[in-house]
C-alpha cells in the first residue's frame, strides 16, 4: 500500500492532512481541529465534492464544530471530521476502507472515527478491520446507528425551546416545520406525532415525504419552501448553511432547533435571528446526541444505552441555561454557547481524566 499524506497548514487548526492512496483510490482529508479536552472524535463523511477546495471547507467547518459540541457537552474530547471524496454508491470497497484506516492509524489515537453520511455503521465495522480508532458499529458490543440518540436530544431540545417561550415544554397543537425526513428526521417527526403536534414536512426524496406526510398526518412542501412555512419551530434536519441573510429575513417561525449541522452559514447570522427575535437552539449543542451515544462505546464499562439516553436527556438544561446567559448579556444563543466552550478550552474545564477503552483493535484479530 502507498498511502501518502501531505499537510495542509490552516490557521487555528491543530492538524489537516490530505491522504491519497493511488490502487484504492482513495482520496480523504481528516481534520484536527482541537484536542485540549481529549481525542478528537468525529464521523467519516463520505460524498461525492466537486471539488478538493469544497471538501476541504466541509471538513474545516465539521471539525470546528465537534470542538464546540464536545466541549459543550462536556464529554471529554475534542473536535476533528473526515471526509472521503468518493461517491457512496459506487466507490466503496474493502480496499478503500483498509486504507483509510492507515490513514486513521498514522494519528495514533489523536482522531476516532465514527459513521456519517454517506458512511455507514457497516462501513466502520469495515474500517475497523484496520484500526483500533473507531465507534458507531452493529453489534452487540456497538451503539449502532446514533441517529435515534441525536433524534431524542433534538427532540428534547424543542422542548427546551417551548419552555422557553411559552413556560411549557408540551408541544401538543404546536406547528413544526421538518425541513429532511431521514434517520433523525423521521423519528423526531413520529415523537412529535404521537405528541399532538402539527407537521409540516420536506425532503429532497419525494417519496420519503409522502410516505411520512401519510404517517404522520402532515402537510408536504418542498425542501426550500419549507424554510418560510409558518410555524411555531423550523426543524432543520438536512444539510447546513441554510440560516443566512437571504433566508433569515423571510423566515415565519417562533424559533429554529434542527438536527442539521452548521445551520448558520456565517456566526454573524445568529445576530440576525436575534434582531428578528427568532430563539436559535445552537446546532452543536441540539444534536450532541449522536455524539455522546458513540462515546459510550468507547467507556471502560462498554456501552450503556440507559446511561447515553440520561447523557442526551441533559441537552434540555444545557440550552436553557444558554438561554438565559444569552438574554443576561443581550448576545445571540450562538455566541452565549461558544463564549461557554471558549472558556472550558482556555481552563481545561471536562478534560478527560480515563483513557478510552478499543475494543476492536485488529492486532488482537486472530
Amino acid at each position: 500500500m502507498d498511502l501518502r499524506e501531505e499537510r495542509i497548514e490552516v490557521s487555528g487548526y491543530e492538524k489537516v492532512i490530505k491522504f491519497t492512496e493511488k490502487d484504492s483510490g482513495l482520496l480523504a482529508i481528516i481534520a484536527i481541529h482541537n484536542t485540549k479536552l481529549g481525542p478528537g472524535l468525529g464521523g467519516t463523511r463520505i460524498f461525492p465534492y466537486d471539488s478538493f477546495d469544497k471538501a476541504l471547507t466541509d471538513v474545516l467547518r465539521l471539525s470546528k464544530g465537534m470542538t464546540y459540541k464536545a466541549g459543550m457537552a462536556q464529554v471529554g474530547l475534542g473536535g476533528a471530521k473526515s471526509v472521503i471524496i468518493a461517491d457512496p454508491k459506487t466507490a466503496k470497497t474493502p480496499a478503500l476502507f483498509r486504507a483509510f484506516g492507515e490513514a486513521v492509524n498514522t494519528l495514533k489515537g489523536q482522531y476516532i472515527c465514527a459513521e456519517d453520511v454517506g458512511c455507514t455503521p457497516e462501513d466502520t465495522e469495515e474500517i475497523l478491520k484496520t484500526t483500533k480508532y473507531g465507534c458507531g458499529v452493529h453489534n452487540l458490543r456497538g451503539s449502532g446507528n446514533p441517529a435515534a440518540f441525536t433524534a431524542w436530544g433534538t427532540f428534547r431540545g424543542i422542548q427546551s425551546v417551548f419552555q422557553e417561550l411559552d413556560g411549557t415544554d408540551s408541544v401538543e397543537g404546536k406547528t413544526l416545520a421538518i425541513q429532511g425526513v431521514g434517520n433523525v428526521g423521521w423519528r423526531l417527526a413520529e415523537r412529535l406525532f404521537w405528541l399532538g403536534a402539527k407537521l409540516i414536512v420536506s425532503d429532497v426524496n419525494a417519496e420519503a415525504a409522502e410516505r411520512y406526510a401519510h404517517a404522520f398526518g402532515a402537510e408536504i412542501q418542498g425542501p426550500n419552501e419549507i424554510l418560510y412555512a409558518e410555524c411555531d419551530v423550523l426543524v432543520p434536519c438536512a444539510m447546513g448553511g441554510i440560516l443566512n441573510p437571504e433566508s433569515i429575513p423571510r423566515l415565519n417561525c417562533r424559533a429554529v432547533a434542527g438536527a442539521a449541522n452548521n445551520q448558520l452559514l456565517d456566526c454573524s447570522d445568529a445576530d440576525l435571528l436575534l434582531e428578528r427575535g427568532i430563539l436559535y437552539a445552537p446546532d452543536f449543542v441540539i444534536n450532541a446526541g449522536g455524539l455522546i451515544n458513540v462515546l459510550n462505546e468507547l467507556s471502560l464499562e462498554g456501552y450503556n444505552a440507559s446511561r447515553a439516553r440520561a447523557m442526551t436527556k441533559g441537552i434540555y438544561d444545557q440550552l436553557l441555561t444558554i438561554y438565559e446567559i444569552a438574554q443576561q448579556n443581550g448576545v445571540s444563543t450562538h455566541q452565549a454557547a461558544i463564549s461557554l466552550v471558549d472558556h472550558r478550552l482556555e481552563n481545561s474545564i471536562g478534560k478527560r481524566s480515563e483513557e478510552l477503552c478499543f475494543r476492536f483493535d485488529p492486532a488482537n484479530i486472530n
